[in-house]
């Protein structure tokens, strides 16, 4: 009688392992893809309080009652809508742009990635968006001020800069 190793048996009945993790030269090269893609917001902001050119532009893609609520410092507002008429006269296509909407539930920096893409620029999508932005307690403006909020402490560990990420 033979019998199955341990972690056979558990990995038919975990929901997870259900479908096998990828092959590591696979997983290796679809997580490359994906930090070919994204930038999450707090390497955005530690790239933006550099001394120097951080080497891309950030880009809110929401319309101007959205910008208007609130927006990262420094970024250049371009509805996506109306990137394909004017991307070009704000936007230098040797300069990569890092887009960036509401948040998770939202996929506009996406779709202004996407338009960007089609015009030939280098793009990046901020995950997590202003959404992410405010809740990790970094800096904004509106249209009366600059303005900071506590930090989540489900987003953001308590009294420290890095996640360790």
């Amino acid at each position: 009688m033979t019998t199955q190793p341990l972690a056979t048996a558990t990995t038919a009945t975990s929901p997870v392992l259900r479908v096998p993790p990828a092959d590591p030269a696979v997983a290796a090269a679809y997580f490359g893809a994906s930090l070919a893609f994204h930038a999450d917001v707090s390497d955005v902001a530690a790239a933006l309080a550099s001394d120097g050119d951080p080497g891309f532009v950030l880009l809110d893609s929401r319309s101007t009652a959205s910008w208007d609520q609130g927006h990262v410092p420094g970024a250049v507002h371009l509805p996506t809508a109306l990137i394909a008429g004017q991307a070009r006269e704000l936007l230098d296509p040797a300069v990569p742009v890092v887009t960036y909407c509401w948040g998770p539930g939202c996929n506009g920096a996406t779709r202004a990635a996407y338009a960007l893409a089609q015009l030939g620029y280098q793009v990046k999508e901020m995950l997590g968006g202003f959404e992410y932005w405010v809740r990790e307690g970094f800096e904004f403006e509106t249209w009366q001020g600059r303005e900071r909020r506590t930090a989540d402490p489900l987003t953001a560990p308590d009294e420290s800069d890095d996640c360790g990420c």
